[in-house]
C-alpha cells in the first residue's frame, strides 16, 4: 500500500510542477498530441510504460525499493 501511495504522490508532483512552472508548454505539448494517429499515440503511452517499469526494476535492483 505504501508503494501505490508514493507512486501517486509522485505522479501528482510531476504533473503539478509541470501545470504550475510550463502551463503553455503543457498545452503546446497536448496540441502536439492531438495531431498524432490514435495508434501512434498508444506506442508513445507503451513506449513510456515501459521505461517506466524499467526504472522501477532498476531502482528495485539496486536496493532504492524493498518489499515491507
Amino acid at each position: 500500500m505504501a508503494w501505490a501511495l508514493l507512486a501517486i504522490g509522485l505522479v501528482l508532483l510531476v504533473e503539478g510542477l509541470l501545470w504550475a512552472l510550463a502551463p503553455r508548454l503543457v498545452e503546446e505539448m497536448l496540441a502536439a498530441l492531438r495531431t498524432l494517429p490514435p495508434e501512434t499515440r498508444r506506442l508513445v503511452g507503451l513506449g513510456a510504460a515501459a521505461l517506466g517499469l524499467a526504472l522501477v526494476w532498476a531502482a528495485w535492483g539496486l536496493g532504492a525499493l524493498t518489499l515491507s
